[in-house]
C-alpha cells in the first residue's frame, strides 16, 4: 500500500498512546461497548461500530465478563468487515487505504492469534481476497494479492475451492497466473482442479489452456475475425462470451449474452443473462431474466434455485414481502431443501433492521427474532446440510431475544412455551409477517 498521510494516520490511528488503549470507550464496561459494537455492525451503521469495537481487535480478549457466547474470532472478522464498510463509503483514496489498512491488518492479527484453525484459515483467505479485489483501486498489487489469498484457499481445500461461488474465485485465480505468465503454475492448479470440476468450470479451463499460449487480445481478435464472417454463430458467440466476462469487458459481455438469447432464447442462454444482471446487481432486470427462465425450467430443482435467486434480489431491493413469497415458492418446488428457510429467516430478520432503522431496538423488536429462529431451526430439521450455516445465524440473534426482565414486565408477562402473534399488534411495520411463534 501507499503511504498513508501523516495528518490521515494521525486522525485515524492516533498517537502510540492510542495504539495501546485496549479498553473500551469513555470508561465504560465491556459487555456495554460490545453491544453497542453488535447493534451498530448488525445495522451497518459501520463508523459507529468501529468507535464501540476498535478495544476488541487491539486487545485481543478471548472472553467478556457477563457474556459466555462471545466469540474473539468472529468478532474480529466483524470488525474486518466494518473497516472494509467504512472504506467503501470514502470518497477520498486516501482515508479508503487508510480504512482499509486496518481491515487487512485485523486479518493478519486472526491468522497470527489462531495459527492452528485451518478451517478458519480456508475462510479467512477466501474473504481478504474478496478484500483486495474490491478495493483493487487503492490497494496495490490487488488482484496479485487476492490471488494469492486464493490460491493458499485452493491448497488447502481443492475440491470445495473449485467449485466456491461456481467456479468463480478460481477463475480469477488463474486468470492472475496467467497474466504474470505463470504458466507451468496455472495448468499444474487445473489438472489438480479437473477432477472435482463442474463442466462449466472445465469449460472455461479449456478456454484458459488457449490463452496460456495466446494473448486474450489475440485471441478476442481472431473469434472477432470468426465472427465478421458468420455473425450467429453460437460457438464463437460463447468463446467470446466467456473470454469478454473474464477480461471483465462488461458491456460486450452484455451484448454477447444478448446476441446468445436473441438467437435461442432457451432456458440456458435466459438465465446467463439472470446470471449477468445479478452479478451487476441489477436487481429488476435480474427478476424480469429469473422469472422469464422460471417458464422455461423443466425440472422442480431448477425451478426451487431460481425462487430462490428472485427471493435475493428482491431481498436486496428490500421488498420483503416479495422475498417470502418467493422463498415460500423455492421450498414448495423442493420440500427437502432448507435454503429458502434460512432465506425467509434473512426476510424477517432484515424486517427488524428495516423497522428499527434510526432507533434503538426494543423488547418488541427482539420478539420477531423468535420467528427467525423458528425458520432457522425448521431449515435444520428438513436439510441437515443446513446444520453449520443455522448455527452460526441462530448465535447471532438468540442472544438478542427478549430477556427474562423483558418478558415479566410485559403486559400481560409472557410465559415460556405460549402462542406469541407476530403482526401490526407489535408494531404497524411487523403487520404484514402475520405468523405465530412462541415464547422462548
Amino acid at each position: 500500500m501507499k503511504k498513508l498521510l501523516p495528518l490521515l494516520a494521525f486522525l485515524i490511528f492516533a498517537s502510540s498512546a492510542t495504539m495501546a488503549q485496549v479498553k473500551p470507550p469513555n470508561g465504560m464496561k465491556e459487555l456495554g461497548a460490545y453491544s453497542l459494537f453488535y447493534e451498530n455492525y448488525k445495522n451497518e451503521a459501520y463508523e459507529r461500530a468501529a468507535e464501540f469495537g476498535r478495544w476488541i481487535w487491539k486487545g485481543m480478549p478471548e472472553k467478556i465478563e457477563g457474556y459466555s457466547r462471545f466469540e474473539l474470532k468472529k468478532n474480529l472478522k466483524r470488525l474486518a468487515k466494518v473497516y472494509s464498510g467504512i472504506a467503501e463509503k470514502k470518497q477520498d483514496p486516501s482515508v479508503k487505504e487508510a480504512y482499509m489498512d486496518t481491515a487487512l491488518t485485523i486479518y493478519n492479527k486472526m491468522f497470527e492469534k489462531y495459527p492452528d484453525a485451518k478451517d478458519d484459515h480456508y475462510n479467512w483467505y477466501i474473504s481478504r481476497g474478496r478484500l483486495y479485489q474490491k478495493h483493487a483501486s487503492v490497494i496495490e498489487n490487488a488482484s496479485v494479492k487476492a490471488a494469492e489469498n486464493y490460491e493458499k484457499a485452493f491448497e488447502m481445500k481443492p475440491e470445495e475451492f473449485t467449485n466456491y461461488g461456481n467456479g468463480y474465485y478460481i477463475r480469477v485465480m488463474l486468470q492472475e497466473m496467467i497474466g504474470q505468465d505463470k504458466k507451468d503454475q496455472a495448468l499444474a492448479v487445473m489438472k489438480k482442479a479437473e477432477p472435482y470440476a463442474s463442466e462449466k468450470i472445465k469449460s472455461a479451463f479449456n478456454d484458459m489452456r488457449n490463452q496460456l499460449f495466446d494473448s486474450p487480445k489475440e485471441r478476442i481478435t481472431f473469434l472477432e475475425g470468426q465472427l465478421k464472417d458468420n455473425p450467429e454463430n453460437i460457438e464463437v458467440l460463447k468463446a467470446l462470451q466467456d473470454l469478454y466476462s473474464e477480461q471483465e469487458m462488461v458491456d460486450k459481455a452484455r451484448k454477447t449474452s444478448q446476441k446468445l438469447y436473441e438467437l435461442n432464447p432457451n432456458y440456458e442462454n435466459t438465465l446467463a443473462l439472470a446470471e449477468f444482471a445479478m452479478s451487476n446487481a441489477k436487481n429488476k432486470m435480474a427478476i424480469k431474466y429469473l422469472k422469464e427462465a422460471m417458464g422455461k425450467a423443466k425440472k422442480d430443482k431448477q425451478k426451487a434455485e431460481i425462487s430462490l435467486d428472485i427471493s435475493g434480489a428482491y431481498l436486496n431491493m428490500e421488498k420483503l414481502r416479495d422475498a417470502r413469497k418467493y422463498a415460500r415458492s423455492a421450498s414448495k418446488y423442493d420440500n427437502d431443501w432448507g435454503k429458502p428457510y434460512i432465506q425467509i429467516a434473512d426476510v424477517y430478520a432484515q424486517a427488524v433492521g428495516k423497522c428499527t432503522s434510526g432507533r434503538e431496538m426494543d423488547s418488541k423488536d427482539k420478539a420477531v427474532y423468535w420467528i427467525v429462529l423458528d425458520y432457522l431451526n425448521k431449515a435444520k430439521r428438513v436439510d441437515p446440510n443446513t446444520a453449520s450455516e443455522v448455527q452460526r445465524k441462530a448465535k447471532s440473534y438468540e442472544p438478542v431475544t427478549p430477556t427474562n426482565a423483558e418478558k415479566h414486565f410485559w403486559k400481560p408477562p409472557l410465559k415460556n412455551g405460549e402462542e406469541f402473534k407476530i403482526d401490526s399488534s407489535l408494531r404497524k411495520c411487523y403487520g404484514w409477517i402475520n405468523e405465530t411463534t412462541k415464547v422462548r
